[in-house]
């Protein structure tokens, strides 16, 4: 601004810095009424959710945590079965906590090595029917 001289600078400043208030005020309470929308418990869970769909490894991750679950529980109930002793049964936990880890860490490797496993099954059989 410029160094006000007289009344009529006076009156100039004043009505610019009342419209520069208007400005600000208005994108004041725009921003207030975007940030009180984005808090509402129901905006947040729709954003967390577009988050997690969006993401990348949701969808392997998930599969192999899926896969580790199964597995542990699978080797619990076989190793297991449905045994009332209360060692037998903390030790089921113990294997099935670890087998699930393992799997779903190593999941990947797992799969690939499923998947040769079966086209090896599937090829044998297909060659023993041709013959």
């Amino acid at each position: 601004m410029e160094k006000i001289q007289n009344t009529n600078d006076l009156k100039a400043a004043i009505i610019f810095l009342e419209i520069k208030q208007a400005n600000e005020k208005r994108i004041l309470i725009e921003q207030f009424k975007a940030t009180y929308e984005s808090m509402k418990p129901v905006n947040i869970i729709k954003n967390t959710i577009k988050e997690l769909i969006t993401a990348p490894d949701l969808k392997n991750n998930l599969v192999n945590t899926t896969i580790g679950i199964a597995t542990g529980y699978l080797s619990k109930k076989i190793t297991i079965g449905s045994s009332h002793n209360p060692l037998k049964q903390a030790l089921g936990a113990l294997l099935q906590f670890g087998v699930t880890n393992i799997v779903s860490k190593n999941a990947s490797g797992i799969k690939s090595g499923a998947h040769t496993l079966l086209n090896t099954l599937l090829n044998k059989k297909i060659h023993n029917k041709g013959v």
